[in-house]
C-alpha cells in the first residue's frame, strides 16, 4: 500500500533511503534544515576555488556502483571518476615519505623495501582483509541490528577470533616497522576508534584502501550528491531545503503521524530521520525518547575535526592529492581523542590538494588545500585555538615538504566543533558518529526502529551499520546474498 513517508535531513543516508522507498511506490518527501542537500558533503566556493567541506576520500567504488545499479543506472551516468596514483602519501619526517600506489603489487614492493619479508606478510594480510570485506559488504552490513544472532553464520563463526582480537594486535603481530604499522592502522583511527579497541574484523578497511584504491570524482565529492539528487528527483522524491523540523508529532496511539516545520504541520504515515540520532529524539516529547542523556554520555564517539579551507596562489610541491602527516607520536594523538579528551599538543593531520588531480577545483596556477586535524568531540572550541593550530600545521607543512607556503595563502576559513553542532545538530560536535568498538557494533548500536513510537525510524552514522559514506548508501539496499533482506522502513 502506498504510504506518505517523510524523511528528516538530506544527507547521504536520507537520499539513499528516499530513492529506495520511492522506487517501491511510496510518496516520499525530504525536509532539510540547510539551504543545500548532501549533509556534510557540502562545498565551499570562493574566489574560483572549490572545497569539499566534509567527506573527501572516495573508497569502496563498488558500493557506489551497486547503489546506482539498483535503479538501472551507473556511476558514469552522473559523474566521472579518476583512480588516484598514488592513492595517498604519508610523511614521517622531513623529506621522508611513503607513497601508496594504485597497484597492489607495487604496494607489496613498497612494504618489502621498508621491512624484509613484509611484502609477503602483507599479501596474506590483505587476503584476510578481502575475505572480511566480502562478508561485511555482501552480508553483515545489511542486517537490521536487532539480534546478536544476525552475526552468527557458518562464515562468521570461522572468523570469531577477528571479532575478539584488535586491529592493533593483528597488525603488530605481523609488522614491526613503525611506519608500516601506522599506515595499516590509520583508517580506523581517523574514521572510528583506537586501533587497540577496534575488532580485527574491521581490517576490511585495508582491503578497501589497498585493494580497491582511492578515487576522485571530477568536480569533487559533491558530484555524488548531485547524482543522488537527480536520481531521487527522477523517482518522484520531493525535496525541501531551508525546512528545519521543530517537532515529531506522536498521537494518542503512540504513532508518529507528522512533523512540524516553521509552525506548519506536515502529515505522514511513516517518519524516517536521517538527522543526528540524539537530536532527532529531542524532537519528541521526553517520554517517547529511547535513550537518555546518560546513555549518550557513556558512548565512545569517533573524532570530530578541525577543518581548514585554504586558497593558495601557487602550486605546492612534494605532496599528493591526499597527504597524511604522521611525523609525531601516533599514540599520543589517539589518547587525546579517546582517553583524555583535549586538544593534541602535536597533532597528526591530513591534507587534501584536489587541484593536483582536478584543475576545476582551483584557478590556473593556484592550489586548493583542505586540512583536517582529528579532535575529540565535546572539547572547547574557539577562534584563538583554531588559529594556533593553523600556525602549527603550516609550520610543519613547510618544514616537512621544504617549501614556503604561508606566503602563498590568499585566504583560509575554518570549520570545527561549533559548526558541526550549529550546522548539522551533531552531538558534541562529532564528525564521524560513534566509534566502531566491539560494544558499539551491529545490534549494540542505537536501533533503526523506535521502541516507543510506531512508524518512526532512524538512519545515519549513529545507527546501523555505522559511519562513512558507503555505509550510508548501504542503509536500505537489499543484501546481494539475499535480495529479500532490507532495512526498508516500509517493510517493517
Amino acid at each position: 500500500m502506498k504510504k506518505k513517508i517523510v524523511i528528516i535531513g538530506g544527507g547521504f543516508s536520507s537520499l539513499s533511503a528516499a530513492s529506495y522507498l520511492a522506487k517501491t511506490g511510496h510518496d516520499v518527501s525530504i525536509y532539510e534544515k540547510n539551504s543545500t542537500l548532501g549533509g556534510r558533503a557540502r562545498q565551499l566556493k570562493k574566489e574560483g576555488f572549490t572545497f569539499d567541506m566534509g567527506p573527501s576520500w572516495y573508497w569502496m567504488p563498488d558500493v557506489f556502483e551497486s547503489f546506482f545499479n539498483d535503479f538501472g543506472k551507473s556511476v558514469a551516468d552522473y559523474y566521472s571518476l579518476q583512480k588516484l596514483d598514488p592513492g595517498y602519501q604519508v610523511y614521517f619526517g622531513k623529506n621522508e615519505s611513503i607513497s601508496i600506489s594504485a597497484s597492489l603489487e607495487k604496494i607489496y614492493e613498497t612494504f618489502e623495501v621498508q621491512e624484509k619479508g613484509s611484502g609477503e606478510k602483507l599479501r596474506k594480510f590483505i587476503k584476510k582483509a578481502q575475505d572480511h570485506y566480502d562478508i561485511a559488504i555482501k552480508d553483515l552490513v545489511h542486517r537490521p541490528g536487532i539480534s546478536p544472532l544476525e552475526l552468527v553464520t557458518p562464515v562468521t563463526i570461522k572468523k570469531i577470533r577477528y571479532f575478539i582480537s584488535t586491529i592493533k594486535s593483528e597488525v603488530e603481530k605481523e609488522f614491526h616497522n613503525p611506519k608500516l604499522r601506522k599506515i595499516l592502522q590509520f583508517p580506523v583511527l581517523f574514521l572510528g576508534a583506537k586501533p587497540s579497541q577496534t575488532p580485527a574484523f574491521y581490517n576490511f578497511m585495508n582491503y578497501a584502501d589497498f585493494g580497491l584504491g582511492t578515487w576522485h570524482p571530477d568536480g569533487g565529492m559533491h558530484r555524488i550528491v548531485e547524482g543522488m539528487i537527480a536520481l531521487a528527483a527522477s523517482l518522484g522524491v520531493q525535496m525541501h531545503t531551508n525546512s528545519p523540523v521543530e517537532a515529531i508529532n506522536v498521537n494518542a496511539q503512540k504513532t508518529a503521524n507528522g512533523i512540524l516545520i516553521n509552525g506548519k504541520f506536515v502529515e505522514a504515515d511513516i517518519i524516517l530521520s536521517g538527522a543526528d540520532y540524539n537530536h532527532s529524539e529531542t524532537l519528541l516529547p521526553p517520554k517517547f525518547r529511547q535513550y537518555s542523556e546518560a546513555y549518550w554520555q557513556r558512548k565512545v564517539f569517533a573524532p570530530s575535526s578541525l577543518l581548514f579551507y585554504v586558497g593558495l596562489n601557487k602550486k605546492v610541491k612534494k605532496v599528493s592529492h591526499h597527504t597524511l602527516f604522521f611525523d609525531v607520536d601516533f599514540d599520543a594523538h589517539a589518547t587525546a581523542i579517546y582517553d583524555d579528551p583535549k586538544w593534541p599538543e602535536a597533532p597528526l593531520f591530513y591534507t587534501n590538494f584536489p587541484s593536483i588531480t582536478d584543475p576545476s577545483m582551483a584557478p590556473d596556477g593556484k592550489e586548493a588545500c583542505f586540512i583536517l586535524i582529528p579532535l575529540a568531540p565535546g572539547i572547547e572550541d574557539n577562534e584563538q585555538l583554531r588559529e594556533v593550530y593553523f600556525e602549527k600545521v603550516m609550520t610543519r607543512l613547510e618544514m616537512l615538504t621544504e617549501q614556503k607556503i604561508r606566503e602563498a595563502v590568499l585566504f583560509h576559513e575554518s570549520f570545527c566543533l561549533k559548526e558541526f553542532v550549529d550546522v548539522y545538530n551533531s552531538y558534541k560536535g562529532n564528525a564521524y558518529g560513534m566509534a566502531n568498538t566491539l560494544l558499539q557494533t551491529a545490534f549494540l548500536r542505537p536501533k533503526l526502529k523506535s521502541k516507543k513510537v510506531k512508524n518512526l525510524y532512524f538512519t545515519g552514522q549513529l545507527t546501523v551499520p555505522g559511519p562513512g559514506v558507503p555505509p550510508c548508501l548501504l542503509y536500505t539496499s537489499p543484501s546481494p546474498r539475499d535480495r529479500q533482506k532490507s532495512r526498508m522502513p516500509s517493510s517493517a
